[in-house]
């Protein structure tokens, strides 16, 4: 097997970008999404629904990361749920949160991991663009 980095820091560089260039303050959900990872992927997930109201450049910023995560994991042969869901659409919530939690161990504990290391990066683009 060959070594693969599934570029994690040029997708963290994108999605640093990417959320400054629609609303610089959305950066500081990097260092919220960093600590976020140790709750989980059901938490971490759930949160881009809380903001989606009253802070659309947040959410978007929350959804973009777990867009990738699911993109990145999915070159790994891991498939994360990624239904679309809308905040206070309680059928859809449920339906997505007993996808997560459903996933083998194995899966999820990679999961986590790739998030934290994308998360980290996140951490350090901020730093550097903010």
């Amino acid at each position: 097997m060959a070594w693969q980095t599934y570029g994690l820091d040029q997708e963290a560089q994108k999605l640093v970008l990417a959320a400054k260039q629609r609303n610089p303050e959305s950066l500081n959900q990097s260092y919220k999404m960093r600590m976020a990872v140790a709750y989980g992927l059901e938490r971490f997930w759930g949160e881009h629904l809380r903001l989606q109201e009253r802070e659309p450049d947040k959410a978007r910023y929350w959804k973009d990361v777990w867009d990738t995560l699911a993109h990145i994991l999915a070159r790994a042969h891991i498939t994360l749920p990624n239904d679309p869901v809308r905040n206070g659409n309680v059928q859809q919530i449920r339906a997505m949160s007993e996808k997560l939690w459903s996933m083998p161990l194995e899966d999820q504990r990679v999961a986590l991991a790739i998030l934290t290391q994308l998360c980290d990066c996140l951490v350090w683009w901020t730093q550097r663009y903010k």
